[in-house]
């Protein structure tokens, strides 16, 4: 899956800017990417992960 998929995937999860850490985890194991995929695209966006749980954002 390429970065603009998961770019789409995470602008429709995200509300107001903000992706909470369970919910970008879910997300990246929906779409069968890393952790890091799913961060990236958020840093591209500008959604803010929050509660993260495990430090990988």
């Amino acid at each position: 899956m390429d970065l603009e998929q998961i770019k789409k995937e995470v602008e429709q999860a995200a509300q107001d800017k903000r992706l909470n850490c369970h919910d970008a985890r879910a997300l990246a194991e929906k779409l069968g990417v890393d952790y890091s995929q799913v961060g990236k695209a958020c840093d591209e966006l500008e959604v803010k992960i929050f509660a993260c749980e495990l430090g990988c954002f």
